[in-house]
């Protein structure tokens, strides 16, 4: 029996305004994969990502033509609960963005936010998340003090622990590494590896290195055209469009 994808984007266009930024795009997302998004800066794939979470509703000239199914229901129709939407489909930012509280203020932040108020459970959730992104035994000590006081590196799994303690399906991860050093990133990358057995993972990155070592797929997009989504390691040895391999191999990017 064929698995169902669990995100289905189907003759997606994005305008901003009268600019065209994302041109007919379709793709299927399956359970538990992690997918990178590459190509060139401007070329749609942070908006693409935003898409799944309808974080781009923010931007006031934003419209959408096309059907996102998420777990099959079609997120963009007026009757989806944005907030229900947003606990299921989590995000990372580029740069990690702590809350100016305690770090177990960080992680219980969306718990709170729905109510949440048993101090038990909430210590669980605390220990369990931090454990998941392998910051526990760093910080199992500093509970109490300020987030801010965390490396970067810190602070961008404790970012993902926040993301997760709200049990989300997919994170969104928008270059999660891009400003942090090569040794926090080599941590998030494992994490990233070992997060695909609980959740479904989208990742836009620049770095085609990184791509080729998290994601199970690769969708590369140039000027708001999907031009090729493969298995990452067909895509990366054996593109079928010669645009792909030229970008692939630094002939522009």
């Amino acid at each position: 029996m064929q698995q169902e994808p669990i995100i289905s984007v189907k003759n997606v266009d994005v305008f901003y305004g009268n600019h065209h930024v994302i041109k007919n795009v379709s793709l299927d997302i399956f359970p538990n994969e992690v997918v990178a998004l590459i190509g060139p800066s401007g070329c749609g794939k942070s908006t693409f990502l935003r898409l799944l979470n309808r974080m781009n509703d923010f931007i006031e000239s934003f419209r959408m033509n096309g059907q996102i199914y998420i777990e099959n229901k079609n997120i963009y129709t007026r009757h989806v609960q944005v907030e229900k939407l947003r606990k299921n489909v989590g995000m990372v930012f580029q740069k990690p963005n702590p809350f100016p509280k305690s770090v177990y203020e960080n992680v219980v932040y969306g718990l709170r936010i729905q109510g949440i108020k048993d101090k038990k459970y909430m210590d669980g959730i605390v220990e369990s998340m931090l454990q998941r992104v392998g910051l526990w035994n760093e910080v199992k000590d500093k509970l109490h003090q300020s987030a801010l006081a965390l490396s970067g590196g810190q602070q961008q799994r404790l970012c993902i622990a926040r993301t997760l303690a709200v049990e989300p399906s997919i994170v969104l991860m928008d270059e999660p590494t891009s400003s942090l050093d090569p040794i926090s990133t080599a941590t998030i990358e494992e994490l990233i590896f070992e997060l695909k057995q609980h959740y479904t993972i989208v990742i836009v990155t620049h770095n085609m290195q990184q791509a080729r070592r998290v994601s199970n797929k690769t969708a590369f997009f140039y000027m708001g055209e999907l031009i090729e989504y493969d298995d990452t390691i067909n895509l990366f040895t054996n593109p079928k469009v010669d645009l792909t391999h030229k970008y692939i191999t630094g002939k522009f990017g």
